[in-house]
C-alpha cells in the first residue's frame, strides 16, 4: 500500500452517550474554568436543554452567564457584541451548546478575547496568535459536526459573504455528546441536518486533501447515516438518535481534518447573500455537485455507492460510481429536502454573483474536479432548473 505522507492528530476529547450533558460542571471543572459564558439561541434556552447544564454547573461551584445573541449564519457582529460581554463579566471559559451556529460563534468569540482586532482580521488558515479560552462544545443537532473542528464560519455583515477562521487554536477542547438531545428535534431540521452531516462525509471522503484516516471516519459516517436518517426523520428513537448523532460527529472529525468542496462553497455562497439555513443549502446543491465531480475518482464514488446501501452487483465501476448520485437524490426526496427553485428567496439573477463567491471560497482547490467559476454557475443553474 503506497500512501502520501501527511500529519493527523485530534484536538477535542469526545464524551459520547446519553446523559452526558449532566457532565457538564464536572468537565468545566477539569478545564479549569472557574466562571463559563454559556453561548446558546434563545429557543434552545426555552426548550430546556440548557437547564441540566446550569444545574450541573451550580452542583460543581461553577459561576456562569448567559450569551443568547445567536442566528443562523452567525455574524460577525454578534462575535464582536459576545467577546465584549465575555469581558465585562470577567469569564475564563466558554460553552456553546446548540447547532453550529452557537459552536461557531463561541469559537469566533474566544478568537477576539484573547487576539483582538475583528473577526475578518483572522480568516484564513492559522492566523491565530494565541490559543482561545477553554471552549466546551454541547451538540444539539445531528449535523455540523462543529463540536469536533477547529473551523469557524462567520458572515461579513457588510459584504454579505462567510469568512473561515481555520485554526487549530479554536477547537474545542471538550465535546459532550448526547444522542438524548434529537428526540424532540422537528422533522425538518432532523432532515436538513442529517443531509448536512452526510454533505460532511461525502466531501471529506472525496476532496484532495483526504487522507486514510479521513476516509476511514468518512466511510463509517456514510454508512451509518444513510442507515438511520429516513428512520429518525419519522420515527426518532434512541437507538437511530444515537446512530446520527454518532454519524453527525465522526463526520466532522473527517471533514475537519480533511476538508469540504464545491457543495459547502456553493452553500456558503447561498447562506451569505440569503441567509438560507446552512444544511438546507448542502442538502440541494448535493446531487448535483456529486454528478459533476464524479468523473475526477471513479473508484471512490463507486465505493461510496456501496456505503449508502447500493447494490452494486452486476455494474461497471463506472456505472457504481453514477449510482451514488441517485441513492443521493433518493435519500433527499426520502427525508424530504425541498428543491433549490421551491426556496422563494433564491433568485437565478444573482447566480453569476454567487458562482464568483463561491468560487473565491477557501474550500475550492479541494474539490476534486477542478472547477471554476464558469463551472459554478453552471450548478447553481442545473440544480435550479432540474
Amino acid at each position: 500500500m503506497s500512501l502520501k505522507t501527511y500529519s493527523f492528530g485530534l484536538a477535542t476529547r469526545v464524551e459520547f452517550g446519553p446523559g452526558v450533558i449532566h457532565q457538564a460542571g464536572e468537565e468545566a471543572n477539569k478545564l479549569g474554568i472557574t466562571k463559563a459564558m454559556i453561548i446558546a439561541d434563545k429557543g434552545i434556552i426555552e426548550a430546556g436543554i440548557v437547564a441540566p447544564i446550569e444545574e450541573s454547573l451550580k452542583e460543581a461551584g461553577i459561576d456562569y452567564v448567559i450569551y443568547d445573541q445567536i442566528v443562523a449564519n452567525p455574524r460577525d457582529i454578534h462575535c464582536a457584541a459576545g467577546a465584549d460581554f465575555a469581558k465585562e463579566h470577567g469569564t475564563d471559559g466558554l460553552i456553546a451548546i446548540g447547532g453550529g451556529s452557537s459552536i461557531d460563534t463561541a469559537k469566533a468569540i474566544g478568537t477576539l478575547i484573547t487576539n483582538g482586532k475583528t473577526v475578518q482580521d483572522w480568516c484564513g488558515l492559522d492566523l491565530l496568535e494565541k490559543e482561545i479560552p477553554p471552549l466546551m462544545a454541547v451538540p444539539t443537532t445531528a449535523g455540523t459536526g462543529s463540536e469536533v473542528t477547529f473551523d469557524a464560519v462567520i458572515t461579513d455583515t457588510e459584504k454579505h459573504e462567510k469568512l473561515n477562521i481555520l485554526d487549530i487554536r479554536i477547537a474545542p477542547k471538550v465535546a459532550l455528546v448526547d444522542p438524548e438531545v434529537l428526540l424532540g428535534l422537528p422533522k425538518k431540521m432532523m432532515a436538513s441536518c442529517g443531509v448536512d452531516a452526510l454533505v460532511h462525509a461525502v466531501e471529506a471522503y472525496t476532496c484532495k486533501t483526504a487522507n486514510a484516516h479521513t476516509d476511514a471516519f468518512a466511510l463509517y459516517a456514510i454508512d451509518i447515516i444513510s442507515k438511520n436518517l429516513r428512520a429518525a426523520v419519522e420515527k426518532p428513537d434512541i437507538d437511530n438518535c444515537t446512530g446520527m448523532m454518532l454519524g453527525s460527529n465522526i463526520a466532522g472529525f473527517a471533514f475537519g481534518y480533511s476538508d469540504v468542496a464545491a457543495v459547502h462553497c456553493i452553500a456558503e455562497a447561498l447562506g451569505g447573500r440569503y441567509d438560507t439555513p446552512h444544511g438546507v443549502s448542502n442538502a440541494i446543491m448535493l446531487p448535483t455537485v456529486t454528478a459533476f465531480n464524479v468523473p475526477a475518482d471513479i473508484p471512490k464514488h463507486a465505493n461510496m455507492a456501496r456505503f449508502l446501501g447500493v447494490d452494486t452487483a452486476g455494474m461497471s465501476e463506472k456505472e457504481a460510481a453514477y449510482s451514488c448520485v441517485d441513492a443521493l437524490k433518493q435519500l433527499c426526496r426520502d427525508v424530504g429536502i425541498p428543491k433549490m427553485r421551491e426556496i422563494d428567496v433564491i433568485d437565478p439573477k444573482d447566480f453569476r454573483e454567487l458562482a464568483e463567491a463561491s468560487y473565491r471560497n477557501i474550500s475550492t482547490p479541494s474539490n476534486p474536479r477542478a472547477i471554476t467559476a464558469d463551472d459554478y454557475y453552471d450548478l447553481l443553474n442545473k440544480a435550479y432548473y432540474d
